[in-house]
């Protein structure tokens, strides 16, 4: 599903405009863009919004054209140019004979946030602004800018995706904020400069790690208690204990993380619930809450990992 994600942010496409029916089917608007291709009108698209749609498909050849078509427009509030929209997700391989599910977060149980900007193709950045919370948008996605891809590039299938609006991503903070504790790691020096310039974390020591999770708090937040199944917006920089080697860093590639809470390490699983958004944390992780016995690419097997993590959205 993952590889299928990839391709909103990998195929420039022409937008097709579209209406509702009634009959929940995906039908043709009043109006569509010079050129665009009809393929999402011959789309029926039925069940309730807010569960796993069932698709059927037109006869004959995949389209060649991308488009789109608004399901149900949704009740809620509405979807603009630069919102990060929280979606419910079905993807179809397009080949007009199996025309195989590629993944559902529904099945996932793992809603995606896709931000409406020129990162995702022309089609989306239209469609979804067409649509409210509430609502269910099918795009067409073929490979219709070929000849502005990389000629050795493999062709990718024609993608069709079922797009459920579940609401909009609130804007993350830029760094911690908040009341500064006093609190400290023994073994690991953070340096705080202020305002959004990243942290220094340094882990080199001769003091033995814990071998339980600790978790203190340098900078409280004011804002809501992050819940074990929301999805993070963070930066951090991860060091090794004893070694100041540093293994990742948000900060460094200057964009912050984002990722449900019950995708990642149990330390973080552990030590991130409760902490409130807006908050500076540092974090020493045993191995058996780490990555244990299993090397990682940069980490040795049996590492106590060090991480300061700002926590800038939560939802």
């Amino acid at each position: 599903m993952r590889r299928a994600l990839a391709v909103l942010a990998a195929v420039p496409l022409i937008l097709f405009a579209a209406a509702c029916g009634s009959d929940n089917s995906a039908s043709t608007g009043a109006s569509s863009a010079p050129g665009a291709g009809a393929g999402a009108s011959g789309f029926k698209v039925t069940g309730n919004v807010g569960a796993k749609p069932t698709v059927a498909f037109p006869s004959g050849s995949p389209a060649t054209t991308s488009s789109y078509s608004v399901v149900q427009p949704g009740t809620g509030g509405g979807v603009k140019a630069g919102d990060r929209v929280i979606v419910n997700l079905t993807v179809y391989n397009w080949d007009g004979k199996g025309n195989a599910a590629q993944g559902s977060s529904y099945d996932t149980k793992q809603p995606e946030t896709i931000a409406v900007n020129e990162q995702i193709p022309r089609v989306l950045q239209e469609g979804f602004t067409k649509v409210k919370h509430g609502g269910r948008l099918l795009a067409v996605l073929a490979n219709d800018s070929a000849a502005q891809q990389q000629a050795t590039a493999p062709a990718e299938p024609t993608k069709v995706f079922v797009f459920d609006v579940v609401g909009t991503a609130p804007t993350p903070l830029k760094a911690a904020t908040g009341k500064d504790t006093g609190q400290s790691l023994k073994g690991v020096k953070v340096e705080s400069p202020g305002g959004e310039k990243a942290p220094t974390l340094s882990t080199k020591t001769k003091d033995k790690p814990s071998d339980k999770l600790v978790v203190k708090t340098l900078i409280e937040g004011t804002g809501a208690k992050v819940q074990p199944g929301q999805t993070l917006t963070v930066n951090y920089t991860g060091k090794i204990w004893g070694t100041d080697k540093q293994f990742d860093s948000s900060w460094e590639r200057g964009q912050p993380a984002e990722f449900p809470l019950g995708n990642v390490i149990k330390g973080w699983q552990q030590g991130l619930a409760g902490v409130p958004v807006g908050s500076r944390v540092v974090m020493s992780i045993p191995p058996d809450m780490g990555y244990g016995d299993q090397e990682q690419q940069g980490i040795p097997a049996k590492s106590t990992l060090v991480f300061v993590v700002d926590v800038l959205a939560a939802y």
